[in-house]
């Protein structure tokens, strides 16, 4: 009987999809050709740890190295090609043209299955200056080599952080942690444009507590200096002068080798694949940050360049490699960051994603402390939760606070891909001690929330600028009279909710009214009573004046 001819497998870059899906095929396939072609010199490195290296959290370098091309071809038996990048495919021959990179030699390599794995490359517009030493991405070991060694030699006082996204506000805290004096330049009117601007002023706070400048709706025209920049130029004809620029304005797919070979693109701009991860050729595979995805929330293509979606997208290119039908089911965004003290993370659709799909979907806040309140060191975080009208199905939440939010977050990622209602978070049964949680856990509070909206036990408003309309309308605030030296909001009635059934008579029963308290819940049940005595429109305002207050 003859034996079966290997396959011989060609991945073209590494990191988390290319070494992620070679190491797959390996455990797949004992017998299998597996090559991996990289053109800088680190096959598989820790790139979401390269901003805590920077700022020292990180201390051991080789920590971020999580795979060498000897350690993979001891354990894995791969061929590792590091400093080499391929050039150009002939899918007809399936061949391609290798470059390396020291040399400039090339040669060819001939493929059974071709996975891509070139990710993204960072975006750098063609502004004056820009060449210009003392300017940096930070992408890669040897970006954050570069970055730390100019911080030492330079001895470096002020930053400017260009882009305040993720990674932007992970190198801004870490350089702050280096005692460097930072700046920050974002174009958009808010910090962390994928969350909801209110969502994103605990973490706004945060950076001025931490002595950071922030400079928002404001973007650049180009770089000064002689020798190395000293100034960037901002639209408004500002110039913030520093010893160290950081770009941090996202990234792109990285299509150039795919283009040329004549690969389908999808809507986003990235490399389209279907559910096998295939592309339009079926021999030549593709995911992570070069490949679009399903967004499983409205099952719309969407680019989400995360790499908890590339590490899993790897297992399954390795299994599909060798003829097993394993689906990707796609993402829902999930992502964390930590700013300073504050944490802000975010799953599924924001509501102004929700609103530019045409979605039809109402918004509840809920104010809760991460552990029991009675249990010393409870501390506060705002759960926003985006919820699909009628069905009340979840699409979305964000969280900011300091403790927990790790922890919440995961479990509304989780009720997301499940198709959960607020009705099934409402009814969850989640662990519960003192030091760990309260009786009831904020996601189970937020899911309660949300739905006595949904079944109409509240109508409930986000702002009261949605009563803009409604013409003869005032606020009550229930609050107790020592809260108000925190703000109160502009001609607001004031009545303690202990005190309102006995002085309900001062209300007139005509007016629309507007509820209020700290986070919502005190004017939820005022609500209860004033629709008890016949009042007909009396609205919540939803996670009450402290969401008003982040709102600004």
């Amino acid at each position: 009987m003859t034996k079966a001819k290997s396959q011989k497998v060609l991945i073209l870059g590494g990191v988390a999809l290319g070494a992620g899906a070679a190491a797959k095929a390996r455990r797949v396939d004992e017998q299998a050709e597996i090559i991996v072609i990289e053109r800088g010199p680190y096959v598989s490195f820790a790139n979401c740890g390269l901003p805590y290296y920077v700022g020292g959290v990180i201390k051991d370098r080789a920590k971020l190295l999580l795979h060498t091309p000897e350690t993979l071809r001891q354990r894995f038996n791969i061929d590792v090609r590091i400093l080499q990048e391929a050039v150009s495919i002939d899918r007809d021959r399936k061949i391609v043209t290798i470059r390396e990179v020291q040399t400039g030699e090339t040669y060819e390599e001939s493929y059974d299955k071709l996975v891509l794995a070139t990710g993204a490359k960072p975006i750098v517009p063609p502004l004056k200056g820009i060449d210009l030493p003392g300017i940096f991405v930070m992408r890669d070991v040897p970006d954050v080599d570069a970055i730390t060694q100019w911080i030492e030699t330079k001895q470096v006082k002020h930053a400017v952080a260009i882009g305040a996204g993720f990674i932007g506000l992970e190198v801004v805290e870490n350089l702050v942690a280096r005692g460097i004096n930072v700046t920050v330049v974002e174009k958009a009117n808010q910090i962390m444009p994928p969350f909801d601007q209110e969502m994103t002023k605990l973490a706004m706070d945060e950076l001025t507590a931490m002595g950071v400048t922030v400079i928002l709706g404001d973007g650049i025209t180009g770089f000064e200096g002689e020798t190395q920049a000293n100034g960037v130029v901002l639209e408004s004809q500002q110039v913030i002068h520093a010893d160290l620029f950081i770009m941090g304005l996202g990234v792109r797919p990285d299509l150039t080798i795919a283009k040329a070979c004549g690969l389908t693109v999808g809507e986003t701009g990235a490399l389209h694949v279907n559910q096998f991860l295939q592309t339009s050729d079926p021999d030549i595979y593709s995911g992570g940050d070069l490949a679009d995805i399903i967004h499983t929330v409205h099952g719309r293509q969407r680019w989400i360049p995360l790499a908890a979606a590339a590490n899993k997208q790897a297992r399954i290119i390795g299994m599909n490699l060798f003829g097993a039908n394993r689906e990707f089911h796609g993402a829902q965004g999930t992502s964390i960051v930590k700013v300073g003290e504050i944490v802000m993370a975010i799953t599924g659709l924001s509501e102004k994603a929700a609103k530019a799909d045409g979605l039809s979907y109402y918004v509840s806040y809920n104010i809760a402390g991460h552990h029991a309140g009675y249990y010393p060191g409870a501390k506060d975080m705002v759960i926003k939760l985006i919820v699909e009208k009628v069905t009340g199905r979840l699409l979305g939440a964000e969280i900011a606070g300091k403790e927990g939010v790790d922890k919440r977050i995961d479990v509304l990622a989780t009720a997301i891909a499940a198709s959960m209602t607020v009705s099934d978070l409402a009814d969850l049964d989640l662990a519960y001690a003192p030091p760990f949680s309260s009786a009831k856990d904020p996601v189970i509070l937020a899911g309660m929330a949300a739905e006595n909206i949904l079944y109409g036990e509240v109508t409930a408003i986000a702002t009261v600028d949605e009563l803009g309309k409604e013409g003869n309308w005032r606020i009550l605030d229930v609050r107790r009279p020592d809260e108000t030296e925190h703000g109160i909001l502009p001609g607001a009635t004031m009545i303690p909710l202990d005190d309102l059934r006995h002085r309900i008579d001062e209300l007139d029963k005509n007016t629309t009214w507007v509820v209020y308290c700290r986070s919502g819940q005190r004017s939820y049940i005022a609500s209860r009573i004033l629709k008890g005595h016949g009042f007909e429109k009396v609205f919540n305002l939803s996670g009450g004046y402290y969401v008003q207050s982040m709102r600004g």
